[in-house]
């Protein structure tokens, strides 16, 4: 019968002796820690440098201060746990925003400049009047080069502006590192109405041309504004809002609708968790999305004339594979009804799930039946961890609980160190300072990491790690210590190099987000050490996208720390496609056989643990002789049975 590394490993495993673990990391694992003020409240957020984290709130009046005026931008520091405040020339109210493929990073639309408590500034005001001094954000294009020597800032030029407003658009990464900037609203509310307010176009940073229109938006009224989007392997894009989805051939401008979502709405401000599965070579780099919670609403109860803070957020969880299979199937559902929950990738192939609400919707307003402005009420504390390869029933864990309610404009994501970062919430139309200080939900600057039950664990260091990865191409060599496998040889098996595009975090989704494992094989070392041979990326950026990402080296579900790496070419443009990776068959040591096995031979196995591989093969000069029990008789029995 053909015989796996994984199944040598395996069985060699089992006369391995226990090796005590390093010295735990400094933090406790699978809880959350303040550990400093965003200066503004993150209402969005993405992992700019490997110790950068920009942050882009709604403009309000915000005690930092920046130029003369209240600031509505940071950029934070990962190491020191301090701010820098930074300008931004109009106001980003509900911005949308990625990354493209030379690493400029996009923050897109906006409302109008206002005045105190979210007040809209006259319409001859809106070009930098006090007390904010912001501009009309509503065409806004803002543009910044991340860095680590405090010398970047925003770009707001409107010379640079779209031609349309834009209020919740969803913004995509292509497959030539451009960004699809899709739908919104001109002027706000809390959802979107059809009087002369819908934008159902769809267009791209930079420019193709006129923005045209997708009929979807139009299908979807009211509930379409942040439109749930994901780039599929195919080239194809899923779009989903209110109850309805389709397929959306964007090279082309053709629409295949499909099946309704089943359960309730998950689109904003239902505001389920979204995110798409490891892709991997397992399941041949398919992406499947699943979405938890949301709100059950038909399209004429979306109104603000009762009370929707009392009113039961959905515990559904749903998935869909769009390229494999256009059905709809349900998931482990929550353990209770949460809106504005968000999902994060983490590296050892779980989401972690945090933030969000009980009862209501996102959003805020002045309406008597609020709480103070919330749309929203009892906050969900508790923080889940979601494993997709685990089976029905059991795929959900609890994580830990957080001491800060995280309601509407709420944001996460993952860091260089596999912890996560977790900050924002503000339904309020203005900091609290401007409001009434017996509000329950108040403005948040507090920046928690959160640190996950891997913590504490022998965490790797391996050496050989890449600053850039092409489509295709030449593999390469991770070199991993014995102490880098926990002290076990045998953890080369469960080593794992992954990729992932932590996103721009807003309204609890991460635009852009994805995880992605790279082929590999390995070669073992008589002093337990290992090589992780390690493919490049696939040649088809349709999915893992140009542009900045973080690689980590994963051992036995514990991370390394990751390294800052360029997907592509790093321009925005035609990548280069090299022929897929071949790589070398893995070895498996004659002294690692010997030292849990018994085997004493010329030579080492090889064996190929590539995603395509189809059996394992034996060179006919290798001697096998069992020299301890059952064990070693079993893998004699694999050998020769091939």
């Amino acid at each position: 019968m053909p015989l796996s590394p994984s199944v040598i490993l395996h069985v060699l495993s089992l006369t391995a002796l226990s090796v005590a673990p390093s010295l735990a990391q400094a933090q406790t694992p699978n809880t959350f820690k303040y550990v400093g003020l965003s200066g503004v409240s993150a209402q969005q957020l993405f992992l700019g440098t490997l110790n950068k984290v920009y942050i882009v709130d709604k403009t309000e009046n915000n005690n930092a201060t920046v130029n003369g005026h209240p600031a509505w931008a940071t950029e934070y520091d990962l190491t020191t746990n301090e701010f820098r405040t930074m300008d931004v020339l109009s106001n980003s109210f509900c911005a949308g925003g990625t990354v493209l493929g030379n690493g400029t990073w996009l923050n897109v639309g906006g409302n109008q400049a206002i005045t105190y408590n979210g007040v809209a500034m006259p319409n001859t005001q809106q070009t930098g009047q006090s007390p904010y001094k912001d501009w009309d954000g509503g065409k806004a294009i803002r543009l910044i080069d991340p860095c680590d020597d405090e010398s970047c800032e925003w770009v707001d030029n409107p010379a640079m502006y779209m031609t349309s407003r834009r209020w919740y658009p969803t913004l995509e990464t292509l497959e030539d590192g451009s960004a699809m900037i899709m739908g919104g609203c001109e002027w706000g509310g809390y959802v979107n109405y059809a009087d002369n307010q819908n934008n159902p176009t769809v267009e791209y940073f930079p420019s193709k041309g006129t923005p045209f229109t997708l009929n979807f938006l139009l299908k979807t009224m009211p509930v379409n504004l942040f439109p749930l989007v994901w780039l599929l392997p195919s080239g194809n894009m899923l779009v989903q809002a209110e109850f309805q989805a389709e397929i959306f051939d964007y090279k082309n401008n053709i629409e295949y609708p499909i099946a309704d979502i089943p359960d309730c709405v998950r689109v904003y401000p239902a505001s389920a968790g979204t995110a798409v599965f490891p892709m991997t070579p397992e399941n041949n780099w398919t992406a499947t999305i699943i979405f938890c919670g949301g709100t059950f609403l038909e399209a004429d109860q979306w109104t603000t004339t009762w009370a929707i803070n009392t009113y039961p957020a959905n515990q559904s969880c749903v998935k869909i594979t769009p390229d494999v299979d256009l059905n709809w199937y349900h998931e482990d559902p929550l353990d209770t009804g949460r809106s504005m929950g968000n999902f994060i990738n983490l590296p050892d192939g779980r989401l972690f799930y945090v933030n969000g609400a009980h009862l209501g919707t996102a959003g805020y307003g002045p309406e008597d039946w609020t709480i103070g402005q919330s749309y929203a009420d009892q906050p969900v504390y508790q923080s889940w961890y979601f494993d997709p390869k685990a089976a029905a029933g059991s795929k959900w864990s609890k994580a830990a609980v957080s001491p800060i309610p995280r309601m509407y404009h709420s944001v996460a994501s993952l860091l260089p160190d596999g912890s996560v970062i977790v900050s924002g919430s503000n339904p309020n139309a203005d900091c609290d300072k401007e409001l009434n200080t017996t509000y329950t939900y108040f403005t948040q600057y507090q920046v928690e990491i959160f640190y996950p039950d891997y913590w504490g664990k022998t965490k790797p260091n391996p050496t050989g790690m890449p600053t850039q990865l092409t489509y295709g191409g030449d593999p390469f060599d991770i070199h991993l210590t014995l102490a880098d496998l926990d002290n076990s040889a045998i953890n080369i098996n469960k080593t794992r190099a992954v990729i992932i595009r932590t996103g721009f975090s807003t309204h609890t989704m991460n635009m852009g987000q994805r995880h992605v494992e790279l082929d590999t094989s390995f070669t073992t070392q008589d002093d337990g050490g290992a090589i992780l041979h390690v493919a490049q990326v696939e040649p088809n950026p349709a999915i893992l996208v140009p542009g900045p990402a973080l690689f980590f080296i994963v051992v036995n579900g514990v991370p390394s720390n990751a390294s800052w790496v360029t997907i592509g070419d790093g321009i925005i443009g035609q990548q280069t496609i090299k022929p897929r990776s071949v790589l070398p068959r893995s070895q498996i040591s004659a002294q690692l056989m010997a030292q849990y096995g018994g085997y004493t031979g010329r030579s080492s196995y090889a064996v190929d643990t590539s995603a395509s591989a189809k059996r394992v093969s034996v060179d006919p000069v290798y001697t096998v002789q069992v020299v301890v029990g059952a064990i070693i008789g079993i893998i004699s029995l694999c050998l020769f049975n091939l």
